[in-house]
């Protein structure tokens, strides 16, 4: 009984931490916000969160909960995934929203089968021309690609989406969440559950992109970034699927592909989280940015992940947080 009122008293003031988080962001994204010495960051967060709870919470945890609050304060994450235990969908959230759906402006159309749940969020939106598809992810986990004629759609509620990009030789669709990579073959009969999942990924993963090469028909290669500054160079090819794979535990189940196996080069460029990474083939090189006010913007080639010698960078006050390529003008373009 002293145990259970012990964790009751925790869990109050972890509640209470994070309504003080909550208001705090809220305040910052309106400007209201005056640093006083009292705001939270994530050593204090770290801090309290293991005085109140000690061992029984893993750093990953820790800091997946952490930027969940930070990305979208509106929608707080459930107590008990500081523990890792995530709870599946409501009965409340069932309903499609429109809110959540997604408009094709340019075609002047939208798609009314809204496979996104209420409180739930885009993350990500990718164009392939070249098979006129549009991908989709939500954060809670809906992986979804359609055209004119098709709709597919995967969904999985143990981890939250955090990043997606089309694999163009291997005709995947690769995802990203806090610790694993996603490849589903949306192309297969039984497209809600057939394809891959990469794990465990040490840290957790904040984005992905493709690496675009007309060099190989056989494979393909990806960009990830995380929340410790690190950027990951993965090579995925037709043989990894059928040398790697372990059974899958039903046959509902994605077959597990151990990261272990995989050589996936890997190199800090940042002191703070990935926010973005992007290849740009006119360029051969990629870009990569970060709040990190020292290290805020990368761009090299892609060898740098491997070879470790100095890479182009630049800094800028309070970071970067999103950039882009205007070829025409031959600038890019950071935004902080």
């Amino acid at each position: 009984a002293l145990e259970l009122i012990d964790f009751k008293n925790a869990l109050e003031q972890f509640q209470n931490l994070v309504e003080k988080m909550i208001i705090q962001k809220t305040k910052e994204s309106s400007g209201l916000y005056t640093e006083d010495g009292d705001e939270i960051d994530y050593d204090k967060f770290y801090t309290t969160i293991r005085t109140l709870f000690g061992a029984a919470v893993k750093d990953q945890n820790v800091q997946a909960f952490f930027r969940k609050i930070m990305n979208n304060p509106d929608e707080r994450p459930e107590w008990p995934e500081i523990f890792g235990c995530f709870s599946g969908e409501r009965d409340g959230m069932s309903s499609p929203s429109k809110e959540s759906m997604v408009l094709l402006v340019s075609e002047k159309q939208q798609i009314t089968h809204s496979v996104v749940k209420r409180k739930d969020v885009i993350k990500g939106i990718v164009k392939v021309p070249f098979l006129d598809l549009t991908i989709t992810a939500s954060q809670r986990g809906v992986l979804t690609v359609f055209n004119k004629q098709l709709l597919f759609y995967f969904h999985q509620d143990t981890a939250w989406i955090t990043g997606c990009d089309f694999l163009p030789n291997l005709k995947y669709v690769v995802a990203v969440t806090e610790s694993t990579v996603i490849l589903w073959d949306y192309k297969s009969k039984e497209s809600k559950s057939d394809g891959f999942v990469i794990k465990p990924m040490k840290n957790c993963l904040l984005c992905v992109c493709t690496v675009t090469m007309a060099d190989n028909q056989a494979k393909d290669t990806v960009l990830m970034g995380d929340d410790k500054g690190y950027v990951y160079l993965l090579t995925i090819t037709n043989d990894d699927f059928i040398m790697k794979q372990s059974k899958a535990e039903k046959e509902s189940q994605f077959k597990v592909l151990d990261s272990e196996s995989f050589d996936i080069p890997k190199r800090k460029l940042h002191d703070d989280w990935v926010g973005k990474i992007k290849y740009f083939s006119a360029l051969k090189r990629f870009g990569s940015c970060s709040t990190d006010s020292i290290n805020s913007f990368v761009l090299d080639d892609i060898k740098r992940l491997e070879d470790q010698l100095p890479v182009k960078e630049f800094s800028v006050p309070k970071g970067v947080n999103a950039f882009t390529y205007c070829g025409k003008a031959k600038v890019i373009v950071t935004g902080g």
